[in-house]
């Protein structure tokens, strides 16, 4: 047997499930209802303010914090949402995404051996970077069927080695949005121990009904200890654009540039200024998308509700969710790669989201936040099928 070259630091991190299952959708045809990206892209007006950029030659390396137009962008874009008050020049960095930003945040505040607890099922990048950056992963389970923030578990998952909390709300892929209650018995935890925290908050304009996302930044005392990661990705439907940032304190935000500086360095130089347009030109349409996906949500969990399904409401995010134990298969992933070929639909199986799999076994992700004509579709073929082992 040929021995492996693979670094021990990748041992046991299996690709991504993602790319595998719109792989697998590729291949036989499917409506993927798997992957989380939308079907139409993002305002015209911003496309053409990156066509435009192109033409007048910013097609050479960006400032490795990020253009400046964009970092002042950010700046402004959350003090006008939210009242946070942000120098660019230091606590602002442009990424390659939000997932470029849980890297180099990982990377750049943790040392082998540091634990980190973070909420599962969790989103798979987190925790291979939290084993490539040599920490120890600390799960707090989000339970069916609420998917709610257990106080004690999150208290009890803190040990004297713990360095940071990694938070993701609105939450990929339960959809839970955490409650400003939920949110205090973090900023309580973090306060109590110490702690930096790292949050993810790309889907922060996607929240339905009369649920708000509030950023754990703005409790008292987490100002000076909250990273903050976004993107365009999500809200602007620009997800292969790949344009995020981080922000907060100016020491967090340079642990965070001090390791993107060997990742990636820089990148999007023409894409940065267009997503400076749409933070500063395009606030409508976050709230627009929000409202339609609040439909094409409804229509999706109304076509799982009525095959038997039995989705979770989700109150924010692209995702719903399904426990589909009563159909027979041994798991969630048996029964997403059967689906191609008794449906020709894709979704993805949630077991490999969590420390251990028995808490997610039979929990599946559906995305709505493609077309209503492919959601439909996705649902009639469902409908079309056996779907029980």
């Amino acid at each position: 047997m040929a021995r492996t070259r693979l670094a021990r630091r990748l041992h046991g991190i299996a690709p991504t499930i993602f790319s595998e299952m719109s792989a697998l959708a590729a291949r036989t045809g499917s409506v993927n209802l798997g992957q989380g990206f939308p079907d139409v892209d993002g305002p015209p007006e911003v496309i053409a303010r990156a066509v435009e950029a192109l033409g007048a030659g910013a097609n050479q390396y960006a400032p490795g914090p990020g253009v400046p137009a964009l970092r002042q962008a950010v700046a402004r874009h959350q003090a006008r949402h939210y009242g946070i008050e942000l120098d660019p020049d230091t606590e602002v960095v442009v990424t390659t995404g939000a997932t470029e930003g849980v890297a180099a945040a990982l990377l750049g505040l943790l040392d082998p051996g540091d634990e980190v607890v973070l909420l599962e099922p969790s989103y798979d990048s987190y925790d291979a970077m939290v084993q490539m950056a040599g920490g120890v992963r600390r799960g707090v389970t989000l339970r069916a069927p609420d998917f709610r923030l257990d106080a004690d578990a999150l208290r009890a998952a803190v040990t004297p080695r713990t360095r940071l909390l990694l938070l993701n709300s609105p939450h990929n892929p339960t959809g839970t949005v955490l409650t400003r209650a939920e949110l205090q018995v973090v900023a309580d935890v973090a306060l109590a121990h110490d702690l930096v925290v790292v949050t993810d908050e790309v889907y922060e304009h996607l929240v339905f009904d009369d649920h708000e996302h509030v950023p754990l930044a703005t409790l008292p005392g987490m100002a000076k200890r909250t990273l903050t990661l976004s993107s365009a990705g999500k809200s602007w439907s620009f997800t292969g654009w790949k344009v995020g940032w981080a922000t907060g304190p100016a020491d967090l935000v340079g642990a965070v540039l001090a390791a993107k500086q060997w990742l990636t360095f820089t990148s999007g130089a023409p894409l940065q200024p267009a997503v400076a347009h749409a933070l500063d030109h395009e606030p409508d349409f976050p709230r627009r998308l929000a409202a339609d996906l609040q439909q094409r949500r409804d229509l999706l969990c109304a076509g799982l509700r009525g095959l038997g399904l039995d989705p979770r409401v989700p109150e924010g995010t692209y995702f719903a969710l399904t426990d589909t134990a009563h159909l027979g298969w041994r798991d969630g992933l048996e029964l997403c790669l059967a689906l191609p070929e008794r449906a020709g639909v894709v979704a993805v199986p949630l077991q490999g989201f969590y420390d251990d799999p028995e808490a997610g076994r039979h929990l599946v992700r559906w995305a709505f936040c493609k077309t209503t004509d492919v959601v439909t579709e996705g649902l009639a073929r469902l409908g079309a099928a056996d779907l029980t082992r």
